[in-house]
């Protein structure tokens, strides 16, 4: 029996659906095809470093901070991460465990603290970025830069639409 291809598994169901629409299924499938593809390639390769995405994403946040002479809450964190401010917490619990991070305390604040990457985070990410960076291009390689341009156009069109799955 040959398989009848997506789409046209989609137009049948037309008849049962009427407010169906094909194409706005199939797209979305195929973005969500390639998230999945992404998140485990991404998660692989941050495995081999011994970090989750949040990890990865709380250090590189604190290595552009200090680049730039900044330093950063947790709060701060949690905002730039886009994650909770738990959920923050628990990754930083792990990062100072492992010795990536350390918290100093706010100089007139005591309910109030600093993070910083220690000598070996900051030598982690120093190891990780380029190859992290030479792959990123790597997978972008295919797209010209007017066609990043457009994706990443097209993509925040896509996002605005988000709530639309949320709203009950």
């Amino acid at each position: 029996m040959k398989l009848v291809p997506r789409y046209e598994r989609l137009q049948r169901l037309v008849h049962r659906f009427p407010t169906l629409d094909p194409s706005a299924i199939e797209t979305c499938v195929t973005m969500l095809r390639l998230s999945n593809e992404l998140t485990g390639a991404y998660e692989a390769h941050f495995s081999r470093h011994g970090l989750s995405q949040g990890r990865f994403v709380v250090l590189v946040q604190l290595f552009l901070a200090e680049d730039g002479g900044e330093t950063l809450s947790p709060a701060d964190l949690a905002e730039l991460s886009s994650c909770s401010r738990a959920t923050m917490t628990g990754l930083l619990d792990t990062l100072e465990k492992d010795g990536l991070v350390s918290r100093v305390d706010h100089p007139e604040d005591r309910r109030m603290y600093s993070v910083h990457l220690t000598e070996r985070g900051r030598d982690l990410m120093q190891g990780m970025l380029p190859d992290h960076y030479r792959r990123t291009a790597a997978l972008m390689a295919h797209l010209s830069h007017d066609e990043r341009d457009t994706l990443r156009a097209l993509l925040a069109k896509v996002s605005a639409g988000v709530p639309a799955l949320r709203d009950p």
